[in-house]
């Protein structure tokens, strides 16, 4: 057995097909005539584009345009004047194509790798998959066809690239297992999409194995075997039967209102990052949007968004949702999320710095830019603004004054908008959790932001390997801290939310019943295994199974009853 990270669920078994890397080493030599050098350049990029966009048209059509932007993501980085500029400088300046690929790209990778936020990071990773792409049409080197491979393939890689995943038939591929990757990597989200079991970062997994091996790949609890004897192959035949019929149970859910087994309601919401992931939350069934982060129209331009930009985006949002609710997060930025053309100074210790409400509330000008937007939007669906990273009364006071300057401005020249249009924040903070009492007080509602509410709580670095084992929901600490947040929220008569990544966590949605947590917001991909998860759970359950918990006194006993109690109800 080998332990790896789980990235995509379900239970794969099959013949492994070892994808071998090229050697990719060149002759770096001096260019004389540089202008066939940069038409040679030149060549290859507009073939890199040809087949990206081919293969884009073909993601769109089988998954559809959520998973096609991973591959548009690489164009629009080619196409960047500044990357393909700096290799066409190098070019006229003697390097060979194949040289100043790797410089820029390197340098451009080396960037982005330094980040902490896993999307940055991701960033990377793209133009390490763009750098690859060019090198091998550059030196005309012609991969394996993934797209034709034998029914039950176990496809093994050091890294399954989003170019080499986007050609994968999923009726071909059994499973996904890599050397390198992690839950957000870009292969782990195609993969998910494909609904192909995947295991991420096993340790040296392409040197010990070989082609026509067997395998197996437990992509829910992140595990594989190579070669297994008959009685761990006989266990995992009945566990990918019992997978396939859980899975086939759920599409009973949709449609469904999603209730506690004694009948309880609660909100079943979709975290998205653009307008256009609304029509996926539509399609997966969502009941509205918990988060929209907007930050993502700031990354992906070279301005700051204008007014109407904003309030296109917002509006297209709200109309596709049909006036279910839609949470508006504002301008998330700072930490490690950078964007040049803000000018954000560098920091010692960002993630305590300047950035989010702090930074919006000292730059107030292109702050009103977006509340502007957001109000407006208001007129054409059920908008809520959420203000990230709060640890004050001061904050949230602050910007529910601007949000009333920009209603009295918008009455004066009779522009529309929802006159009850709410404002809450989200708690992901020790300060915030500790005056949630104070917050609930001034705030519409509240959202609970896991990961960072984690990620201080424990005082640990999500980034940093060593400290990882701290890095848990499920510790004491974290249990009480959102506990209480409920509860303060509960007494204030505010409904309270949840848009991390524990909102959809099957061992955490029995404790969110007991707090009285009334809206979930999830990964569309996942509305409906919560559904089917809260719908497991009476509230008296659920209180049960809480009273239990709280009085553990470690994360390890705690995931272990949560286990347990959850095996249970399968």
């Amino acid at each position: 057995m080998h332990k790896g990270i789980a990235a995509s669920r379900g239970i794969g078994i099959g013949s492994v097909c070892l994808i071998v890397e090229h050697d990719l080493s060149y002759e770096k030599k001096k260019i004389e005539d540089t202008a066939a050098e940069k038409a040679r350049f030149i060549d290859a990029v507009e073939r890199f584009k040809s087949e990206t966009m081919e293969m884009a048209e073909d993601i769109k059509k089988r998954l559809g345009p959520k998973e096609a932007e991973i591959l548009e993501g690489h164009l629009v980085m080619i196409s960047d004047p500044t990357m393909a500029g700096e290799m066409g400088k190098m070019i006229d300046a003697g390097q060979c194509a194949e040289s100043a690929v790797e410089a820029v790209c390197d340098m451009f990778i080396g960037m982005f790798s330094k980040m902490d936020d896993d999307m940055m990071r991701q960033r990377a990773s793209d133009i390490s998959d763009i750098k690859v792409s060019l090198l091998k049409i550059l030196l005309g080197i012609t991969d394996i066809d993934i797209s034709k491979l034998e029914p039950g393939t176990i496809l093994v890689a050091k890294d399954l690239t989003p170019s080499m995943t986007s050609q994968i038939n999923k009726e071909n591929v059994a499973g996904i297992i890599t050397e390198v990757g992690g839950k957000t990597s870009h292969s782990a989200i195609l993969a998910r999409a494909l609904e192909i079991p995947a295991v991420l970062s096993v340790p040296d997994i392409t040197a010990l194995v070989k082609d026509k091996d067997s395998a197996i790949v437990d992509g829910t609890e992140g595990v594989i075997y190579i070669n297994p004897e008959g009685d761990v192959l006989s266990k995992y035949v009945l566990m990918r039967e019992d997978f396939i019929r859980k899975q086939a149970e759920l599409k009973s859910f949709v449609g469904k209102p999603t209730v506690t087994a004694d009948g309880e309601s609660v909100e079943l919401f979709c975290n998205i990052g653009t307008p256009k992931d609304a029509k996926k939350a539509i399609e997966c069934d969502g009941e509205g949007i918990g988060l929209f982060r907007s930050e993502f129209l700031f990354m992906d331009n070279n301005h700051l968004p204008t007014e109407d930009e904003q309030f296109a985006a917002y509006k297209e949002a709200a109309t596709i949702m049909g006036g279910k609710p839609v949470i508006i997060r504002t301008l998330d930025i700072g930490g490690d999320k950078d964007i040049p053309y803000l000018g954000l100074k560098k920091e010692e210790n960002p993630f305590l710095g300047y950035r989010a409400v702090r930074y919006c509330l000292g730059n107030v000008d292109s702050y009103m830019i977006q509340l502007r937007a957001i109000v407006r939007a208001s007129a054409f669906g059920k908008i809520k603004i959420m203000v990230p990273l709060v640890t004050c009364v001061e904050e949230i006071k602050k910007v529910k004054e601007l949000v009333a300057e920009i209603k009295k401005d918008f009455d004066e020249k009779g522009i529309d908008y929802d006159k009850d249009i709410e404002v809450g924040c989200m708690i992901e903070t020790p300060a915030a959790s500790l005056i949630a009492d104070l917050l609930a007080k001034e705030a519409d509602f509240f959202s609970i932001g896991t990961n960072d509410l984690t990620q201080y709580t424990m005082s640990v670095d999500r980034g940093n390997a060593d400290v990882a084992y701290l890095y848990s929901t499920f510790q004491p600490s974290v249990l009480r801290s959102i506990k209480h947040i409920i509860e303060c929220g509960k007494n204030a008569g505010i409904p309270v939310g949840m848009c991390g990544e524990s909102a959809a966590d099957p061992l955490m949605i029995p404790l969110l019943i007991s707090f009285g947590l009334t809206e979930f917001s999830v990964n569309p991909v996942l509305v409906l295994t919560a559904r089917c998860t809260i719908s497991k759970w009476s509230k008296a359950e659920a209180d049960t199974l809480a009273a239990k918990v709280m009085n553990l006194t470690t994360e390890a006993e705690i995931q272990t009853l949560l286990k347990t109690e959850s095996k249970a109800k399968e």
